[in-house]
């Protein structure tokens, strides 16, 4: 079901071959490099990528031409002639995404740069099929009737960010139950189709958002990072050698069936002890409105005197799962995101700090544990980035390049 299957991600990339029967893997380098670079004159891309200056020069105008790059700013300072970087056009291409939550969709259109441009947000009790499409359909029709005709045309697509195995995503019973479960046989595919002709791709929602700071956070500052995005249920994604690795199924950093210890020695799953449910649960039983967890903008500070246990629990938790994460790969970092306002993010991160202190690392080298730059909108920036990826920037997963 998952267009994620088909293995893909992003490095810091050199190798390029000059022959003229590749040229859109050549195109597809030197895109990713500015992705990840940002504005960088002709010659340093050369550099970069292995190409010959001449074969950089005609994609560099090629692409100027078809406006996927402009012209930035002139560097001076130096003897001679001003050099002329070239960056990603935000309007280039732009692309649309989806994230589907336990109580919330997001509808996001971002440019080439990863900005929204625009967003639109719905809540309900569950996230049933008719609801959610018509969601999108209808939202898809108010995000592009607000771009110029040229701009819709450049829209490269839809990705959908959803979690792994929705259908077994509720408590309900009966006929709700059983429309729940009709999640298992729907096709994303011919749902879109239905009222829109965009290429459609299906990823995991937290694979998504690990994806979304691996381009347009602080992903590029460590080459292997384990991701942690905490939702209504807990996920997680992977980044090895400077890309972040999806998995044969697309469910790669499924973090949230890890085994933990519940409070009288049973066993229980992550996601039943550091997802933002709990925190949801701890509201309903002090009959406080859950709705505040998903209100934008976010503004948690009437909860705090719920928001600090869970954040200590969960801490604890995430201490845990990070050491034994790091006994199967020594990742450099743990990056921790959700979505909860930033300040819930600090606090949660300088506690794990603390826990892991005092934490049995015998036999292993502890990561740094770093807070995540993207945010709440990293599942649905992440989704909307993945036409972006599959269409213009490298695959390297396909053994094109290497670091």
């Amino acid at each position: 079901m998952f267009e994620a299957m088909v293995k893909e991600s992003l490095k810091i990339l050199s190798g390029g071959v000059s022959q003229s029967g590749v040229r859109d893997h050549n195109e597809r380098l030197i895109l990713t490099v500015l992705q990840r670079h940002g504005p960088t004159a002709g010659a340093e891309i050369a550099r970069l990528t292995g190409l010959s200056p001449q074969t950089v020069s005609i994609i560099l105008r090629k692409l100027e031409k078809d406006e996927i790059l402009r012209r930035g700013t002139p560097l001076r300072g130096k003897v001679g002639k001003p050099s002329i970087p070239m960056e990603l056009n935000p309007e280039g291409t732009l692309s649309v995404g989806m994230k589907i939550g336990r109580r919330s969709a997001d509808l996001l259109l971002i440019d080439f740069t990863g900005k929204p441009r625009r967003q639109l947000s719905t809540t309900y009790d569950y996230p049933l099929p008719k609801a959610v499409f018509g969601f999108l359909e209808s939202g898809l029709e108010t995000l592009l009737s607000e771009e110029s005709k040229k701009l819709q045309a450049r829209v490269c697509g839809i990705g959908i960010g959803t979690p792994f195995e929705l259908w077994k995503w509720h408590d309900l019973s009966g006929v709700a139950a059983e429309n729940f479960r009709s999640w298992k046989d729907v096709d994303f595919f011919s749902e879109v189709a239905k009222f829109s002709d965009l290429p459609v791709f299906v990823v995991n929602d937290a694979t998504a958002a690990c994806h979304a700071e691996h381009l347009y956070g602080r992903g590029a500052e460590f080459r292997d990072y384990f991701y942690f995005f905490i939702g209504s249920m807990i996920g997680g994604g992977v980044a090895l050698n400077g890309t972040v690795f999806d998995g044969n199924q697309g469910n790669a950093g499924s973090l949230g069936a890890m085994r933990t210890t519940g409070p009288s020695g049973e066993s229980q799953q992550l996601i039943d002890t550091a997802s933002l449910f709990l925190l949801e649960d701890r509201l309903i039983e002090a009959g406080v409105a859950p709705e505040i967890l998903w209100k934008k903008p976010q503004d948690w500070s009437s909860i705090s005197r719920y928001v600090e246990p869970w954040i200590g629990t969960t801490a604890q938790e995430l201490a845990k799962a990070a050491l034994s994460i790091c006994a199967v790969i020594d990742f450099e970092a743990i990056f921790i995101d959700g979505a909860f306002p930033p300040e819930v993010r600090e606090e949660l991160v300088a506690r794990v700090r603390r826990y892991m202190v005092n934490q049995d690392k015998r036999g292993l080298i502890p990561p740094v544990v770093e807070a995540a730059a993207v945010g709440d909108n990293a599942r649905g920036i992440g989704a909307a980035s993945s036409p972006i990826f599959r269409q213009f920037l490298l695959n390297t997963n396909a053994g094109l390049s290497r670091m």
